[in-house]
């Protein structure tokens, strides 16, 4: 049987561990691939219009987006021969997701994915994964974009930092001042959902009567949703990913108390990532129209395979008018590795999410005093934000630059982040996790204080915000701009910088400006080759 590496597979160890021995082959595991994208013009056409500021989503239901890029028939029935053929199950078919869910042993897998699956030791944990590449049969690689779940080592990291106790004298700011501080529009967030992805964790329903009791607000609805079997399950540990989970549920409860809150729980292996961001983006029941992460890792760290298939799962949520917002790290320039380098977080460097930077946001008199890039490295962290070495300049940073070490440079690749908020946990948000009243701060807190602000103007309008990066740096003029301070090697400026982006928001103006757009018809294309937006052909 002639066999071909699936692009992007290739695994090589964690720094720091050794390959023990081979996994028993009769132990069980569970398999997602994802499949390939129907060919086709229509939806690289939308983008391209999308890219371009036109919105326009209330024609392309999720039904809709099924059945025009779902995955094809053909494609499945492909890899349920070839599963079959490996003795592996078939668990789940989902094609909105483009997704299989396989089961089988390990000796199955090996078989099937042409690996050797084998223990590694890390200090303080094992994991499952391999070496090299996933080799599959030439009748089926033409249908496959991922395969996921071999390798299960922990992936992604909450960008959440606590204040420490000896700091607690310092202001902090419950999240409806700081959405006062700027100037977000009234609003509840009635009929929305916001999604946020947890990969560990969980929340107390008792905290969150507590908090929301103190905060004078109701307690919003909030569902938990299990993907790959993980649930919500609080440790008991403010400083590990309860931290994280309260920090998002408190800010999107406070900025749009009335909207629901799904909380898509899943392991924290790259399988677990795409399966949390595919099953929010899809999810036919609580229908979210905001995406917020606050999980991430360098770029470096991903399979090419995982980064691929999170941002197709992107390109579907600005389709389908869902905007995804997410955190750009906490480690500043570095994003954390050691290496002496710059780099971006993932999946804030995708062109189709809003990458959210850090500030320190100082008030008095209720306004803003100062606002800088927030950087209290190393001990404090500082906002993450540089240039990606995976996505190109997207249409809307053509002709942007950046400082770095002092020289202006122009952007050769995606430049992050896109926008910013108060990230310093010394001016930082109050939070109760696991019994205790807390001030939080990182770049996880500006994603949710971004995703309500989203809620407030979804609620009620015609057309929903969705992808929102070509509206807002073709309007500069909503933003409060950051100028002063860095991030490590890149250093704020006029304009957009890659420290905190086009800066914080005026959400009155966000909020002005989106409903004009909305208004406005959308631009009549001249191309007459291809069929209107709305008439594509569907997928077999």
């Amino acid at each position: 049987m002639l066999r071909q590496r699936l692009d992007g597979s290739d695994r090589a160890p964690l720094a720091g561990a050794r390959a023990a021995a081979a996994c028993p082959a009769d132990d069980p595991i569970e398999i997602s691939v994802i499949l390939c994208r129907p060919r086709g013009e229509w939806l690289n056409d939308a983008l391209d219009r999308l890219a371009g500021g036109q919105r326009h989503y209330p024609s392309m239901t999720r039904e809709r987006f099924t059945e025009l890029h779902g995955a094809s028939l053909r494609d499945i029935d492909a890899v349920t021969d070839f599963a079959r053929a490996h003795g592996l199950s078939i668990m789940q078919v989902d094609r909105a997701r483009r997704t299989m869910r396989l089961a089988g042993s390990i000796g199955s897998a090996n078989a099937a994915f042409g690996v050797e699956l084998r223990e590694f030791h890390h200090p303080g944990w094992r994991y499952r994964g391999h070496i090299g590449g996933i080799l599959l049969p030439t009748t089926v690689i033409g249908s496959v974009e991922a395969v996921l779940g071999l390798d299960d080592r922990p992936h992604a990291r909450p960008h959440f930092r606590l204040r420490p106790p000896s700091e607690q004298t310092r202001p902090s700011y419950a999240p409806t001042e700081v959405a006062a501080l700027y100037g977000f529009p009234d609003g509840d967030g009635s009929g929305e959902c916001v999604a946020i992805v947890e990969l560990g964790g969980g929340y107390h329903l008792v905290d969150l009567a507590h908090y929301f009791a103190k905060q004078h607000l109701p307690i919003p609805t909030v569902i938990p949703v299990s993907v790959d079997h993980a649930a919500n399950h609080a440790t008991g540990d403010p400083n590990g990913p309860d931290g994280e989970v309260m920090l998002d549920i408190e800010i999107i409860g406070s900025l749009a108390p009335k909207s629901r809150i799904g909380v898509y729980f899943a392991p924290n292996t790259e399988a677990g990532f795409v399966n949390a961001v595919t099953t929010a983006i899809h999810d036919r029941q609580l229908h979210p129209s905001v995406l917020s992460i606050s999980w991430g890792a360098a770029e470096e760290s991903w399979s090419g395979q995982a980064l691929r298939a999170l941002d197709a799962a992107f390109q579907d949520a600005a389709v389908l008018g869902v905007s995804v917002v997410v955190a750009a790290g906490d480690s500043g320039s570095s994003d954390g590795l050691a290496d002496g380098k710059d780099h971006v977080d993932f999946p804030a460097s995708s062109p189709h999410v809003l990458a959210c930077g850090g500030t320190t946001l100082i008030a008095r008199d209720g306004a803003i005093a100062s606002e800088t890039v927030w950087n209290d490295r190393p001990a404090r962290g500082a906002g993450g934000g540089g240039i990606s070495h995976v996505f190109p300049v997207p249409q809307w940073q053509r002709g942007l630059s950046v400082v770095r070490d002092g020289q202006r440079v122009a952007l050769a690749m995606r430049g992050v982040p896109d926008v910013a908020a108060d990230a310093d946990p010394l001016t930082g948000y109050d939070v109760r996790v696991d019994g205790y009243d807390a001030v939080v701060g990182g770049t996880s807190a500006v994603a949710p204080l971004w995703a309500g602000l989203v809620a407030r103007i979804n609620s009620g309008a015609t057309t929903k915000l969705g992808y929102l990066n070509p509206l807002l740096y073709s309007h500069r003029e909503v933003f409060h701009d950051v100028t002063r301070g860095d991030n490590g090697d890149f250093a704020a400026t006029v304009g957009w910088d890659a420290c905190t982006g086009l800066g914080s928001p005026i959400g009155r103006r966000v909020a002005d400006t989106a409903s004009r757009r909305a208004g406005a018809k959308p631009a009549v294309r001249r191309d007459r080759r291809r069929k209107p937006a709305d008439e594509p052909p569907a997928a077999r």
